[in-house]
């Protein structure tokens, strides 16, 4: 069983920055990736960012240098900093879990109900 809560999300200026948590409730023996995806209004969910094996983070291009993805283990969540947002950073983003080092970043499995980011 999975369940991932977000929360976080909001509304800010162009520039500004938000930071995003995931809570991750997950109730099996296996290791499990976690990241972030993110989908904008007319768009396909797109890939932001996943911590994967021991502790290396991957990032989408549009969000590198600006966003940082990090997992404590210890409280199982997930937090992303988001620095100098864009309107077209614009999206609900979700939290995402995988057993699969591949599906993380491309299909996952599992996603959390989603947070509002909103960049004017």
């Amino acid at each position: 069983h999975v369940q991932l809560v977000e929360s976080g999300g909001g509304s800010v200026q162009a520039g500004e920055s938000l930071n995003l948590s995931c809570l991750a409730t997950i109730n099996s023996r296996s290791t499990y990736y976690l990241g972030w995806f993110r989908q904008s209004p007319g768009k396909v969910r797109e890939f932001v960012a996943a911590v994967v094996e021991d502790g290396n983070t991957i990032y989408a291009d549009p969000v590198k240098g600006r966003f940082t993805i990090s997992r404590d283990s210890a409280t199982n969540t997930l937090v992303l900093l988001m620095n100098s947002l864009t309107p077209e950073d614009t999206a609900m983003y979700y939290c995402a879990a995988d057993r699969n080092r591949e599906w993380i970043l491309l299909h996952p499995s599992h996603y959390g109900q989603g947070t509002q980011v909103t960049v004017s």
